[in-house]
């Protein structure tokens, strides 16, 4: 299992970084968590090719996290030519929040004669399901986003990842989080409880309740990019886009 950190960034894209997105290698398939609405620059900015991605799981419906697959799908059908499937995973409610963006972003957009197959699979909070190589268990997190919002935990019977979407502190966190052997963790503030996010201190105070084997936070905001060097290196990475770990 390998991973490319796509983008990190907030919703504001502090620190000049990119909206949330990260790439997953598994046994031949290759993943996203997320597709934020600036991904797909990204994904040029560092020569990768779009039309590779077999399934795209979403965490919640904010923009900075779903809003690039309206992109995607134009991209696959323009310029890459796709003709691989593509699979969207996400909470309920994305089917009609991906379309009803659809429709703002391109009018028209609903009724191209698509020239690939993609689909969109919703998932409740709480469930386990089977994607490909990857078996996919989510859970209910707090972050108000108009549907539920969850974290992830993705199995490939060798290596767990696991992604707490963006929330503030809650024990639905510790399920997924356990025994991962790499956590991307929201990390908005370094310090403080931020409404519906995550600070640097508290992941830091339950890191040992959390029981990964490496934490990776993203999703800073300015204030907590301005600390990363603050972050203690023998217990988190702090992410940047462009990075690239074996799992």
């Amino acid at each position: 299992m390998k991973l490319k950190v796509v983008g990190c960034g907030d919703a504001f894209g502090s620190g000049g970084r990119g909206n949330s997105c990260f790439l997953l290698t598994s046994q031949g398939h290759k993943a996203t968590l997320d597709f934020g609405a600036s991904a797909l620059v990204n994904f040029n900015r560092f020569n990768m090719s779009s039309a590779d991605i077999d399934t795209v799981f979403i965490s919640h419906l904010h923009g900075d996290h779903f809003g690039g697959i309206p992109f995607l799908l134009l991209d696959g059908q323009f310029v890459h030519l796709r003709e691989r499937p593509l699979a969207i995973v996400g909470p309920p409610g994305t089917r009609a929040r991906l379309t009803a963006a659809m429709e703002v972003l391109f009018p028209g957009m609903g009724e191209i004669d698509w020239r690939f197959a993609w689909s969109v699979t919703e998932v409740e909070p709480g469930s386990t399901s089977r994607h490909g190589a990857l078996t996919l268990t989510t859970a209910a997190v707090v972050h108000p986003s108009g549907a539920p919002s969850t974290a992830l935990r993705l199995e490939d019977g060798a290596r767990t990842l696991a992604f707490s979407g963006d929330t503030q502190w809650t024990d639905a966190l510790l399920p997924i989080a356990q025994g991962a052997d790499l956590f991307i963790c929201e990390s908005f503030a370094f310090e403080g409880e931020p409404y519906g996010h995550l600070a640097y201190r508290t992941i830091a105070h339950r890191r040992a309740d959390l029981g990964a084997r490496r934490i990776l936070l993203t999703h800073m905001g300015d204030a907590m990019w301005a600390r990363r060097g603050e972050v203690d290196p023998t217990h988190f990475i702090v992410a940047e886009d462009g990075l690239e770990l074996d799992i």
